[in-house]
């Protein structure tokens, strides 16, 4: 009798101090009571999600502050009451019992042993074991919404049990919802998150290191990864090599798989450690069969070479549903080449064939014997193994990864590849005789200047153009004003006096130009953060060799953001033009761009109200000065939320002049065979015929206010019950009223409701199909400041009336992103 009080005594004593670890059989744990890992990482008891009052038996994080739920054991099942128990059985075997003593959950243990025990571990696996600790039944067996350190997923291709994640309901409901990551096991195994029955994102085969699109950027050598691919089983695991580290992957609810890693310091998640899908190219087949998608052009989809779309007018439109088509069939009676393309997310596999130990020559051999067989690759980059992967289908989900991706040889007609051949000469044919002429004038225009001028003059320019070449190149022209040092068509009065940094002094600012310190980057090139010596915070743009901008687009940087002086216009202080560096140097703006809050959900929930009308408001004004206040008219021509930036109190300043116009008098607009800019945030005119004026800014401007409202993207809206982009969505709402659905949850409640009615109102008529009925910014800066009455905006532009690619355009558009991806390669 006395040692059943010794041992009932000291299990009060573990129950008390929090120590205890284990259920102890039929000895049930109750409401309000939990059990703690041994090292106190996890916590397992009942609790109630969100603003639910019912009750799940669950493991959370007991050294974090937020509660943040890992597994659910009765998601399907809830208690309605505070009286649920969870029992541990002498048949070892777990069961959750309601208040009337029914099992509404129990382990479905397939084996049974005497003597055993339930144990939540320090990983956070709660685990039935028998004594000699072979595990009878584990919770990292039935994963929910998050994947742990040392957690499998795959499938077991003997059973066909499957390990995968699947997102909750809702945050109030912990029932399987929507979407699961799960292993497809056909052809060669690729990872899917499926939308019930529909890919929403494919992470791509296995490199030998990872998969091409996982969440994954851990500081390293943080995690490592264990892959499994043979008869038995395909499975994926990540451990941590820092054990002070929480980290988890969560499926999302809408659909996101998150990788966070937990911040002592701020108390809360980081989630920019990835996630997938993260962008348009990331949602599977965006661009359907042969195509090429990259997030950074403006037109998203390309062909691959030697294939063309399969319906040009709606490819045109941005409708790629039909995708790419070969431009000569293939003829297994021919000869047939490949074609590399590098740096690609190869495509999907299922539909594959794959031998390891193969190495490429052979693979290429076994491509060719087989008619049916569009391409080959080796999918391993490590450069370990020798590895054979054959496609037997339509080449679909293919994405530009650039270094960090992989090579693909895809079958073609070799005729094809001899025609490109032969215009290649014919071109270099007529481009010879050409550069000659050309450069037999240039000569006869020398030699003319040179007898017109006098030889002590012409000495002295020369030795000033060396003296400044010299100084440019060694650093030694810092503090010397860009019209002295740098020609350009311009006239010296036209070229601003920008100050010049030496590249020494940026190298230093940089800390040569380290990753830490990469902002981002667009098509100048990269942006890096910087520290000037005694002096403040800058933003460095360098031009990069593969940038699909260069001098123009530097000097209307310069010769427009110098000139201009305005609160919500970013600040230039200065360049460096130095050897083959060109560098432009801003103002440091904390907060980064309206983009990189606007489109996070995390992030998003920083901007109230009161700040997304601050914003607006701003930027109205940045524009109302650039269309009417400043000395010249100038119009923008790529406004969008990446070129909004935000300073340390979330002022926003219009950058990016890299593309701007300027027009002085009473010129208004202008056309162009060069259409400059994004998809989405083009005015109709402007993308069909190459007109632009003042309203062109005013429609890119309308599509921002209904982002800002919505937080969704124009390009890649997605309605199930129609097919119209963001706008189409926007005034098919307004017309019915119920316009103030589509704003966001957060800012309902921060919100002045009709600020926002008003607010979706004024965007749609800066974003009308014609020109002439949107509105002046002067008149947007009116409608939006007082209460004067509207009028009803009339169809939004690109919602029903499809524009017509004049050839010209066609031509310049096409040609243009045509050139810019193979010169990216």
């Amino acid at each position: 009798m006395e040692a059943i009080n010794i041992h009932f005594f000291l299990f009060f004593i573990l129950i008390l101090y929090g120590a205890a670890d284990t259920i102890p059989v039929d000895q049930p744990l109750t409401d309000g009571n939990t059990i703690i890992s041994s090292g106190g990482k996890f916590e397992l008891g009942f609790f109630s999600p969100g603003t639910s009052r019912k009750r799940y038996i669950g493991i959370w994080f007991s050294k974090v502050s937020i509660q943040t739920v890992v597994w659910v054991a009765n998601g399907d099942s809830p208690l309605n009451d505070r009286n649920g128990m969870l029992n541990f059985t002498r048949q070892g075997i777990l069961t959750l019992l309601n208040g009337s003593g029914h099992v509404i959950w129990s382990s479905n243990a397939t084996r049974y042993a005497q003597n055993s025990t339930a144990q939540l571990l320090d990983s956070g696996n709660l685990v039935v074991r028998d004594a000699t600790v072979n595990y009878l039944w584990q919770s990292f067996d039935y994963p929910t919404d998050t994947s742990l350190p040392g957690m499998e997923v795959g499938i077991d291709l003997k059973t066909g049990f499957r390990r995968s994640l699947w997102s909750w309901k809702s945050t109030n409901d912990p029932s399987r919802g929507e979407f699961t990551w799960t292993f497809d096991p056909h052809g060669f195994p690729q990872p899917f998150i499926m939308n019930g029955s529909i890919e929403r994102h494919r992470f791509g085969p296995w490199n030998g290191l990872g998969f091409a699109s996982a969440p994954s950027r851990l500081p390293s050598p943080g995690y490592k990864y264990t892959y499994v691919s043979n008869p038995e089983k395909i499975s994926i695991m990540y451990e941590l090599t820092d054990s002070s580290i929480f980290a988890r992957v969560v499926m999302q609810l809408d659909g996101v798989l998150q990788l966070s890693l937990w911040n002592n310091q701020t108390q809360n998640w980081d989630n920019y450690f990835g996630s997938a899908p993260a962008d348009d190219c990331d949602i599977y087949s965006r661009c359907h069969g042969y195509s090429l998608c990259n997030n950074g052009n403006s037109s998203i989809c390309s062909c691959l070479d030697q294939f063309e779309p399969k319906n040009p007018t709606e490819w045109a439109r941005e409708n790629w549903s039909s995708g790419c088509v070969r431009k000569t069939t293939l003829n297994c009676q021919k000869k047939v080449k490949f074609l590399k393309y590098p740096g690609i997310k190869l495509p999907d596999t299922r539909f594959s064939w794959y031998n390891q130990g193969v190495n490429l020559s052979t693979c290429e051999e076994l491509c060719l014997r087989n008619c049916s067989c569009a391409a080959y690759a080796n999918p391993d980059i490590t450069g370990t193994n020798e590895g054979c992967l054959l496609w037997f289908d339509e080449l679909i989900d293919i994405r530009d990864l650039g270094a960090s991706g992989q090579d693909i040889y895809i079958k073609l007609d070799s005729s094809q590849s001899e025609n490109s051949s032969v215009e290649k000469v014919k071109k270099l044919r007529i481009s010879l005789p050409l550069a000659a002429s050309i450069l037999l004038l240039a000569l006869c225009l020398i030699l003319y200047i040179k007898q017109k001028k006098k030889k002590k003059k012409k000495k002295k320019k020369k030795k000033d153009q060396d003296q400044d070449q010299d100084q440019i190149r060694f650093g030694e022209g810092k503090g010397r004003k860009i019209s002295e040092m740098f020609y350009t068509n311009e006239s010296k009065d036209e070229v601003p006096d920008v100050p010049l940094f030496d590249f020494a002094t940026i190298l230093d600012a940089t800390d040569n130009f380290s990753l830490n310190n990469k902002l981002g980057e667009g098509g100048f090139g990269p942006v890096y953060k910087g520290m000037l010596k005694e002096g403040p915070e800058i933003a460095v743009k360098r031009l990069s060799r593969y940038s699909t901008q260069g001098t123009d687009e530097f000097m209307n940087e310069v010769i427009f953001i110098a000139k201009l002086q305005h609160r919500n216009l970013v600040k230039l202080l200065g360049c460096c033009i130095q050897a083959e560096e060109t560098m432009l140097i801003y103002e440091y703006m904390p907060n980064s761009s309206l983009d990189w809050f606007l489109f996070d959900r995390d992030r998003s929930l920083l901007l109230d109200w009161p700040k997304c009308f601050h914003i607006i408001n701003g930027i109205v004004r940045g524009l109302l000065y650039l269309h009417q206040d400043s000395r010249l008219r100038i119009i923008h021509r790529d406004l969008k939320p990446s070129n909004v930036l935000l300073d340390i109190d979330m002022n926003p300043k219009i950058s990016d002049f890299g593309t701007a116009r300027s027009f002085g008098g009473n010129e208004t607009g202008a056309r162009t065979t060069r259409v400059v800019g994004t998809y989405g945030y083009m005015s109709p005119e402007y993308a069909a015929e190459g007109k632009f004026s003042v309203k062109s800014d005013v429609y890119s401007f309308g599509v921002l206010v209904l982002e800002i409202l919505s937080g969704k993207r124009n390009r890649g809206f997605f309605h199930p019950d129609h097919h119209h982009n963001l706008l189409g969505h926007v005034w098919i709402l307004f017309r019915e009223g119920r316009s103030l659905e589509l704003i966001n949850a957060h800012l309902r409640e921060s919100s002045n409701l009709s600020q926002v009615q008003r607010s979706f109102h004024v965007g749609l008529l800066c974003v009308q199909h014609c020109p002439e009925d949107r509105p002046t910014m002067a008149s947007v800066l009116l409608m939006l400041s007082s209460d004067i009455p509207l009028p009803l905006p009339k169809e939004p532009g690109f919602f029903t009336k499809a524009y017509s690619s004049s050839s010209t355009q066609g031509e310049s558009s096409v040609n243009e992103i045509s050139i810019t991806m193979l010169d990216a390669r």
